[in-house]
């Protein structure tokens, strides 16, 4: 969720986005087996998103029915659909409804709204997506967030429940400053909060026959009391023994398996210091799927998955890995966001590839307002996908990010900005892969706005080898904090699969320069 709460856009241009992407060759996939989770391409779509983007007028079942309708044929195999945050965007018997009012004030947003017109119309948007996604081969998934705290400093905000508003005692951080926002998540070390979010997670199954439920434990990423996460983990274990046992008796109900994910840090030591061991759930056999991933602030290229193999031992086999890719990319937390484009997928798609990941999930990559490329680009990645044939040869870019939930003390990988004086050197490391086909590569430097930064001249190494002379980067698109970048020519062979060790000295002038942002492209024109 990362447009704004009030004053949603509005107009037909996301019904003429979908659109195109039916004219550009998606068909009618009906009558497919479900797909299983290898191989997979998620889509996550948020709990406001449809709601927010659409008229009223497209409140009817065939409105409804349209959203799916744009991934029918499509490379995408699971869509997970996400009904909550502390609010359902449907009337639900546990939860109030996003459109109730708060304090006798009654909300006027587009999301709320039209989420109330379909209620009043006798129609459940969920129930229709996922007869909907079954009529198209699209495996359907509900996506539960386990602890969302947007607009947490506006308690008078539509998006928060009455049981959080009235219950400040079951924080967190109780009578703690609200910024940043997890200081007031609930915290599961309360019985009250667990029995609050199980009951969330018992409607859910008996309302909706989906193919699983996810909990994302990454909406927001803080459950338990600060500073005792690691020490109070059986406490979230013992949630997620709980909903297994609840997917297990629905999937004999069913006739059909009820598979259970779990969203997590990218960092299994960083998930379990959280409370949320993902390792360890998996090997109780309670997980199916693991999506180790960043929280929003900026997408992670070096998701260490043969670690997360490592640790699952003789469970690899069985449960599915499957990195998530966010909207953002920041070199560090205090810089400003830019949006990821086609090349910086590919980038973390090839990678995540090379290093072992069974599957891959895209995360506020919905089909407008929080898709980060053009309705173009988004209908490219929705048809072709991101296998094999795909990221052959094609343009990538991987970027130097950072890791954005963890436990304090633990590594963030954060290594930008760098300061750097007349004959002084630095190195970076970023995760990279190197591929047959490949043709071309180069290393991207940027500095920020500096006196002399129009005359700097640097030397610049890759993994030990002194690159040629540095031509200017022309555009400046998709880079963070960053006034002047330059362009180093390498071969592919140069590159590793993995960590790639970028050398920097500042050649001229004498003026200290500033690093900002440092990445490694490969086939880019």
């Amino acid at each position: 969720m990362v447009h704004l709460f009030s004053g949603w856009r509005q107009g037909l241009g996301v019904l003429a986005g979908c659109g195109l992407l039916v004219a550009l060759g998606f068909g009618n996939a009906a009558g497919a087996a479900p797909p299983g989770l290898r191989d997979a391409l998620i889509v996550n779509e948020d709990n406001s998103h449809f709601f927010g983007s659409r008229p009223a007028e497209a409140m009817t079942r065939q409105g409804v029915e349209a959203l799916i309708d744009g991934y029918a044929g499509s490379a995408v195999t699971h869509l997970f659909l996400n009904p909550n945050s502390m609010r359902t965007s449907y009337r639900s018997a546990v939860r109030d409804a996003i459109w109730e009012p708060v304090n006798g004030v009654v909300p006027t947003g587009l999301w709320p709204l039209n989420a109330k017109r379909l209620d009043a119309a006798g129609l459940d948007p969920y129930a229709i997506w996922i007869a909907r996604c079954r009529h198209h081969g699209i495996s359907p998934w509900v996506s539960m967030r386990m602890n969302d705290v947007h607009v947490a400093d506006e308690p008078e905000s539509f998006l928060h429940s009455e049981f959080w508003r009235q219950h400040p005692e079951l924080r967190r951080l109780p009578g703690g400053p609200a910024v940043p926002w997890v200081n007031q998540a609930m915290n599961y070390a309360h019985p009250a909060v667990r029995e609050h979010q199980l009951a969330l997670v018992r409607e859910l199954l008996e309302r909706y026959d989906a193919d699983g439920l996810e909990l994302d434990w990454m909406r927001f990423g803080f459950h338990l009391t600060p500073g005792k996460e690691a020490e109070e983990k059986e406490i979230l274990a013992g949630v997620v023994r709980e909903v297994r046992q609840l997917t297990e008796a629905w999937a004999q109900r069913r006739g059909h398996p009820i598979r259970l994910g779990v969203r997590v840090p990218a960092h299994p030591d960083a998930a379990a210091g959280l409370g949320m061991d993902a390792v360890d759930w998996a090997k109780r056999g309670w997980v199916d799927l693991i999506v180790p991933c960043p929280f929003w602030s900026t997408s992670d290229f070096d998701i260490p998955l043969e670690l997360w193999h490592e640790r699952l031992g003789d469970r690899a086999s069985a449960v599915t890995v499957a990195p998530g890719f966010e909207h953002n990319l920041r070199p560090w937390p205090q810089a400003k966001p830019v949006a990821n484009d086609l090349a910086t997928l590919r980038g973390f798609a090839a990678s995540a590839r090379q290093r072992g990941a069974d599957a891959l999930y895209l995360f506020n990559w919905m089909d407008s307002q929080t898709r980060p490329v053009s309705a173009e680009d988004y209908a490219r990645v929705i048809r072709e996908g991101l296998g094999e044939s795909v990221l052959a040869r094609a343009p990538r870019r991987h970027p130097l990010t950072y890791r954005d939930t963890v436990p304090v003390g633990f590594p963030n990988g954060v290594q930008l900005p760098v300061e750097l004086k007349g004959a002084g050197t630095a190195t970076v490391t970023l995760a990279a892969t190197r591929r047959a086909g490949d043709t071309r590569a180069s290393v991207v430097i940027g500095l920020a706005e500096r006196e002399g930064v129009a005359q700097v001249r640097l030397r610049v190494g890759v993994n030990g080898r002194e690159l040629p002379a540095g031509e200017p980067l022309a555009s400046l698109s998709g880079l963070s904090a960053t006034a002047r970048a330059w362009q180093f020519p390498c071969s592919p062979d140069d590159l590793r699969n993995g960590a790639n060790v970028v050398g920097l000295e500042l050649l001229s002038p004498a003026e200290g320069q500033q690093v900002t942002w440092v990445e490694i492209r490969v086939n880019s024109p």
